[in-house]
């Protein structure tokens, strides 16, 4: 199975102006970033607003964003609920909308045993026929995928790779010895400021939030890491740092959504309770803008 690597973006979800999903604007979205090359995208994760969507909106969305890419690239649709059952039911709603990979964040709030972890994955893999990339993000979830855990699962060739968000490179290094045996299975950053380390280390890419605004600069690291030009991909991967010291003046998506709306692509607000930047942190994107 042949699977892009490279920069997939983390799509943000566009809303109106009454935080319902605005189905106009993410057709600009999804043509603008595919123009921009990268090469996959991921909808329905944390940048996503998937916690604050029904399954109902979820599957819309999902069905209208995978008609509007028509396979131009990857596309990886989140799913992942607290219970196997309900994880498995909106997985299959996604299988039958035309989904082809699926992205499946682990159960969070009471964090399950990693033996629970991976028959929870098995179970979802047995249900459906398409692939899934785990998802992993401890921080938010309550749970780390182990590497034995996720050794045991690499065996499932319905299991393709995993997006580690855990920042720890201890972590994210050690998935990549499952290489090792499978060569095949992808490991990606979830932590924009991983993405040229693993390259170098053996990588596959990054799953990236920032690159919905910084999408230049994501898909230059990768293709000048591809063309051996270390030098220019480690400026790129440098140079989005002021953007992530901004993001952390709000709550996730409020800064990344404001600062693609006023680079000109209007995706709307974060839905409630999360509040858009104040006046002093929208000069802030403005500057950062310029």
């Amino acid at each position: 199975m042949s699977i892009s690597k490279g920069i997939i973006t983390a799509m943000v979800t566009p809303m109106d102006s009454n935080y319902e999903i605005d189905f106009a604007k993410t057709k600009v979205l999804v043509n603008h970033l595919i123009e921009k090359g990268v090469n996959g995208l991921f909808i329905l994760g944390t940048n996503g607003e998937a916690h604050m969507l029904s399954n109902e909106e979820k599957v819309a969305f999902a069905k209208y964003v995978i008609d509007l890419v028509d396979e131009r690239v990857d596309l990886y649709v989140g799913v992942g609920e607290n219970s196997t059952k309900l994880t498995i039911e909106l997985a299959q709603k996604m299988e039958s909308v035309g989904a082809k990979y699926l992205s499946v964040i682990t159960p969070y709030f009471i964090p399950p045993t990693q033996e629970e972890l991976f028959l929870h994955y098995q179970n979802l893999t047995k249900a459906i026929s398409i692939p899934i990339l785990l998802y992993n993000m401890p921080s938010r979830t309550g749970i780390n995928i182990e590497f034995d855990t996720l050794k045991r699962l690499s065996q499932n060739e319905q299991v393709i790779g995993i997006k580690d968000s855990s920042g720890n490179k201890e972590n994210l290094w050690s998935y990549l010895k499952i290489k090792e045996e499978r060569p095949d299975f992808m490991v990606f950053a979830g932590s924009d400021s991983l993405a040229l380390d693993l390259l170098e280390a053996g990588g596959d890419g990054s799953v990236t939030a920032i690159s919905n605004i910084m999408t230049d600069t994501m898909v230059n690291i990768y293709k000048y890491w591809l063309l051996n030009d270390l030098k220019t991909a480690r400026e790129n991967q440098l140079a989005i740092e002021p953007f992530r010291k901004l993001q952390r003046l709000g709550t996730i998506p409020s800064i990344l959504k404001e600062t693609v709306t006023l680079s000109g692509i209007d995706v709307g607000p974060a839905r409630l309770p999360v509040q858009a930047p104040k006046e002093d942190v929208r000069n802030k994107i403005k500057e950062f803008l310029k």
